[in-house]
Order: structure tokens, then C-alpha cells, then sequence
């Protein structure tokens, strides 16, 4: 047999389930003219708590049966995080507020910091081989 605080927790553990879903964390994205894809991010917070308590029934009383007494209750918090930007191939996370964290930075900044890792190789790479096309004439003329 259920116990009657087991029905207050599933009834709100429902309730917080159909209010709390991935669309509410990731939500709809929206096309511009241009192509570029915006997809707005939200931070979801909750917090739930519940109670009760059997009590005996009164000596003398007509109910046999102990009684209970219980109660639950449980708030939500759904703020804005950033967006998550898609344009001509690359995506881009801008916070809503002005402090984005260390990670939000680096993710912004590595496909820049690779493209100039790419150059600087690509450029040793060239230098290397003007090098060795110098050297080799040095080489025919002597």
C-alpha cells in the first residue's frame, strides 16, 4: 500500500517534469535573412521539498485509522543564459550578461586562435622550403 506522501511527491515531481523540459533549457531557433542561426539558452534552477507526519487517531474517536498530514511545495527559476550563434560555418556562444567565464571566452576565441596556428605553420612551412630553394642555388653557383 502507498503511503499518502507518496502521492504528494509524485503528483508534484509531474508537475515540475512537464514544466521542466529540454525546449525550456534549448530554445527554438530562429533563421534571419542572412542565414544565421540564433538559438536562445536559458538556465533552469528548481528546488522541491515535502513533508508529513501520521498521527494516532484520539482515544474515544469514532476514525480507527491513523491519520496523515502532510504537505509539499517548490519553485522554478528560468533566466536567460546567452545564445548560440550559427554564421557561414561558425558558432559562437554570446552570454546575456556582461562576465562571461574563461570557457565561454576560449570557445569564442578558438576558431580564431586555430586559423592563426594554421598561418604561423603554413608560413614556417613556406619559409622552410624558400630556405632550401636559396640554399640549393647557393650550392649550383659554388
Amino acid at each position: 500500500m502507498d503511503h499518502a506522501i507518496q502521492g504528494l511527491m509524485d503528483s508534484a515531481m509531474n508537475n515540475i517534469k512537464a514544466m521542466v523540459d529540454v525546449d525550456t533549457v534549448v530554445g527554438d531557433s530562429v533563421t534571419c535573412d542572412d542565414g544565421t542561426i540564433i538559438i536562445p539558452i536559458s538556465s533552469v534552477c528548481f528546488g522541491f521539498g515535502a513533508g508529513g507526519s501520521d498521527f494516532a487517531p484520539k482515544a474515544g474517536s469514532a476514525v480507527s485509522e491513523k491519520m496523515f498530514g502532510g504537505g509539499c511545495g517548490g519553485g522554478a527559476n528560468v533566466k536567460p543564459a546567452g545564445f548560440l550563434i550559427v554564421s557561414n560555418g561558425n558558432v559562437r556562444y554570446l552570454p546575456v550578461s556582461g562576465s562571461a567565464s574563461a570557457f565561454d571566452k576560449l570557445v569564442d576565441l578558438m576558431p580564431g586562435m586555430i586559423d592563426k596556428v594554421n598561418k604561423v605553420i603554413s608560413g614556417r612551412k613556406t619559409k622552410k622550403q624558400e630556405n632550401q630553394k636559396e640554399a640549393e642555388k647557393i650550392e649550383i653557383i659554388d
